[in-house]
């Protein structure tokens, strides 16, 4: 997988219909706040404190080079205070606009245009069709290689994969019988089993941007509820 694409692109690049422009897959916010938090991770920019209720820190404060990890990292080090790795899943999750900045950052690559379309004769829709396919089809060239062997996998293509289940969007990427017959090795790249201390911590984040999405539901609905009968 080529390192020119952050993870949180690949993850924004497996949602997104080639030709429509659209985007598919479940609950992909979480899955690219956890893939902004495992580029800060792997670049040892954040660390989690094992012997501090495992809260997240700031190592290192310098710009990135990049927006979007830079403004995840001014979030972390301006919070009034330490959070855990799943807090700020959620958070991150819910930055205003996030999955449209992502994608602009793929339109500013040439990797995808950038237009609107009408919705019903009444509404406009932001839409990200492909222009290059090359990146996607390494990304996804990576994912089946580390899927379907049983060989040494890189550290950010195990992550990646760990990031597109968390999302529901290995089906974009795999056959059901494929997922099927490899299940137990979608699990061991799941659980960082096969990569380093610092991948390991970054597969947390997406293990916490899985119970993020696990239970947003809930808590919605519960809201929901509440709302209708406090008439607020």
């Amino acid at each position: 997988m080529a390192n020119t694409i952050r993870l949180y692109q690949a993850v924004m690049l497996l949602a997104l219909s080639e030709e429509r422009g659209t985007m598919n897959g479940a609950y992909v916010e979480y899955a690219t706040a956890a893939a902004l938090l495992s580029e800060l991770l792997m670049h040892e920019r954040i660390a989690i404190e094992t012997d501090n209720k495992n809260k997240v820190s700031v190592v290192d404060d310098a710009s990135t080079d990049d927006a979007l990890l830079d403004e995840a990292l001014g979030q972390i080090k301006s919070a009034k205070r330490q959070r855990k790795l799943q807090d700020w899943v959620q958070k991150l999750g819910q930055l205003k606009d996030l999955k449209h900045k992502v994608a602009q950052s793929l339109v500013d690559a040439h990797i995808v245009a950038a237009e609107k379309e009408k919705v019903l004769w009444l509404f406009e829709r932001r839409v990200y069709p492909e222009l290059n396919p090359e990146p996607e089809q390494q990304i996804r060239e990576a994912m089946r290689s580390a899927v379907m062997s049983d060989d040494e996998v890189e550290p950010r293509v195990a992550i990646l994969v760990a990031l597109a289940n968390s999302a529901k969007l290995l089906p974009q990427v795999f056959t059901k019988q494929e997922l099927k017959q490899r299940k137990k090795r979608v699990e061991q790249l799941e659980k960082g089993e096969m990569v380093s201390a610092a991948a390991k911590q970054a597969v947390a984040a997406i293990e916490a941007a899985v119970m993020v999405a696990a239970i947003m539901p809930a808590i919605t609905a519960a809201s929901t509820a509440s709302c209708s009968s406090t008439s607020c």
